[in-house]
């Protein structure tokens, strides 16, 4: 499954982005995917997920009621909108999906994902 993080770029602090995480393959709307982001000098760290259903999700607690992830199965794409962008928001994002299909599961850990997208970087201006 090959997959394709796009949609970042420069924001104000205050401002909005929406990402999107497209595939190669329907079958990516079987799976989890969750979002990821890292900044210069730290460690990767987990943002949101959402289930292969979009039943189930889960959010970082330094984004919950800023951030929204969802997805169109029409459009095989997962969506992270991002409002309220602080600067401590910036880094690069990844997407990455569970190809193990568990139903209603948005896995929160990293290692629990097995394709990768490539970053799209995420910078935020005060």
């Amino acid at each position: 499954v090959q997959l394709q993080a796009y949609g970042g770029g420069l924001v104000q602090s205050g401002g909005s982005l929406r990402l999107s995480c497209t595939a190669s393959r329907r079958t990516f709307n079987s799976y989890a995917v969750g979002w990821f982001r890292q900044a210069p000098g730290k460690e990767r760290e987990f943002v949101a997920s959402i289930s292969g259903s979009g039943v189930t999700t889960h959010y970082a607690d330094s984004v919950k009621g800023r951030f929204t992830i969802s997805r169109d199965s029409a459009k095989i794409t997962v969506y992270l909108q991002m409002n309220s962008l602080k600067r401590e928001d910036a880094a690069v994002y990844s997407c990455a999906a569970d190809t193990l299909v568990i139903p209603d599961t948005a896995p929160v850990r990293d290692y629990e994902y097995d394709y990768w997208g490539q970053g799209t970087q995420v910078t935020v201006s005060s």
